[in-house]
């Protein structure tokens, strides 16, 4: 089913929020040159919207040469949209003989589109795509000296196979930190991983079949998604609330998750609680607590991602669901990727002992352990005090990071915009007004040189198309000016547009048929 979600609250005509979605598909390759779309009936009764809403977006679109349709074949994409000037779309046809790959790859992958994005964005271009650390922060100096220490002391040793969890050095400076955030830890709960997305991608092979089900976040990192879709599990989204309210609150939907147990048989639980990507939002106290009380409940265990729990820049620090677990059913995954360096690619997993032991085998069959040189180098950068003084320096950086874009949100986006304020984390989750279409703004966006992430690309279902999301982090506060400046310059002329063609759609059409 193509993924389009119409808004009939908003002032833009329905076959103009069509129309662009359609286009926005073809801009980022999810449908590609030779796709059929369903026919007008069809796709009117799935959308639940009149047939001729249907036709006149594929009138138009057809008037642009971006489809063409066939008197008893359908209706297919054809032209050379402005899809290729962003994206790369592999041709499903080949004229020399040479083998198609892309056919016979097991599955569709949803986050195919946004990597291309993030591959794609033009040179200079100011890109809140990544959720990702300031690279000039990133402190050399400090790294060769621990590498250099490392290879006099250690340099025979590391380049040796090494212990399936971890390298010992490492393991000894984490559990002293964790004890010290006040975990129960020791070296039997922790296992070195090569970051989160190998540690989800362990916890499901150790612990789900096929046809499983699990709950997570939707919206939700879209990695997330990848890696649950390799596992072959039936995957329940969870709303995110954004807004708090009377008898609401901020992050995920506890008393949904609750539905969703009572209704259903859950193997496991995978949650973002603490500066959640791609939304920014933290869950309460209240709500982590009542969430531990179900999960004890109907004995299912959570997956807590903690990656961004360190990344506070204001508001006081909330426990995260392994400290306030007393039940013995929280696995904790983190890495480094965020509050110091992802290209050294070293996370880690605490988890019961016997989970442990079991993750170990696993990972055995994967890989084997994780790179010696760059466990040891954390290690001994860890040990001489430097990851504190570096995440301090950083967390000061990005709370400024983040007022800036706040600022810059409140001055320039039209009325109607809606942003969700975190306290920490490095991304902000917007909302257009009603009707527009992020995927649509952010073609007109890029030929500025601005780049983002869409949040559709976030959701497992029911996608929000006027949702974005915005990582600050790697950008300084003149660029994130600079960027939500065209951001909002743009918006404000698809408006006006838009508000034209509202007027022009008042007139009357003949119907298509």
């Amino acid at each position: 089913m193509i993924p389009v979600h119409l808004q009939s609250e908003s002032h833009v005509p329905l076959y103009i929020q069509l129309r662009d979605q359609l286009r926005a598909l073809v801009n980022t390759g999810e449908l590609r040159l030779g796709d059929r779309l369903p026919a007008s009936r069809e796709f009117a009764v799935q959308l639940g919207v009149h047939r001729t809403t249907v036709a006149n977006a594929y009138a138009e679109l057809e008037s642009e040469g971006l489809i063409s349709g066939h008197v008893g074949r359908g209706t297919f994409i054809c032209g050379e949209s402005e899809a290729h000037k962003i994206l790369p779309v592999l041709h499903a046809s080949s004229s020399n003989g040479a083998l198609r790959w892309e056919s016979l790859f097991a599955d569709e992958r949803g986050e195919e589109a946004l990597s291309r994005l993030t591959q794609a964005a033009p040179r200079g271009a100011i890109s809140f795509v990544m959720a990702r650390p300031a690279t000039e922060f990133f402190p050399i100096e400090d790294l060769r000296n621990c590498s250099n220490a490392v290879w006099r002391s250690e340099g025979p040793e590391i380049l040796q196979f090494g212990s399936s969890d971890g390298y010992p050095r490492l393991k000894e400076v984490l559990v002293s930190m964790l004890r010290g955030e006040g975990y129960e830890a020791a070296d039997e709960n922790l296992l070195i991983t090569d970051g989160c997305q190998q540690a989800l991608d362990l916890l499901c092979k150790a612990f789900l079949r096929p046809g499983d089900t699990v709950v997570i976040e939707n919206p939700t990192y879209s990695g997330t998604l990848a890696i649950l879709a390799g596992a072959r599990v039936r995957v329940l989204g969870v709303p995110v609330r954004t807004e708090s309210g009377p008898g609401t609150t901020p992050g995920v939907d506890v008393p949904a998750i609750e539905a969703v147990l009572m209704q259903n048989r859950v193997k496991m639980i995978v949650l973002t609680p603490d500066f959640h990507n791609p939304t920014g939002t933290t869950l309460p106290v209240a709500e982590r607590r009542r969430l531990l009380e179900l999960a004890a409940r109907f004995q299912v265990p959570i997956i807590e991602d903690h990656i961004y729990a360190r990344l506070r820049a204001r508001g006081e620090r909330v426990p995260s669901l392994k400290q306030l677990d007393r039940s013995n059913l929280v696995v904790q995954i983190d890495s480094f990727s965020k509050i110091a360096f992802p290209g050294l690619r070293v996370g880690w997993i605490v988890a019961p002992a016997n989970v442990i032991d079991r993750l170990r085998l696993v990972k055995q069959a994967t890989d084997l352990h994780t790179g010696q040189l760059s466990q040891a180098i954390l290690a001994e950068y860890m040990r001489r005090g430097l990851l504190s003084r570096h995440l301090e320096r950083t967390r000061k950086e990005y709370s400024a990071r983040l007022a800036a874009l706040e600022q810059a949100l409140g001055r320039q986006m039209p009325h109607g915009t809606k942003w969700t304020r975190p306290e920490g984390g490095m991304c902000v989750w917007v909302e257009l007004p009603p009707g527009f279409d992020a995927n649509e703004l952010l073609i007109h966006a890029r030929e500025r040189g601005v780049v983002f992430s869409p949040g559709r690309y976030f959701y497992l279902q029911n996608p929000m198309p006027n949702t974005l999301r915005l990582g600050f982090a790697g950008l300084n506060e003149r660029e994130i000016a600079r960027g939500i400046a065209t951001l909002a310059d743009v918006l404000h002329i698809e408006m006006r547009k838009r508000q034209r063609g509202a007027r022009r759609a008042e007139m009357p059409r003949v119907a298509l048929v």
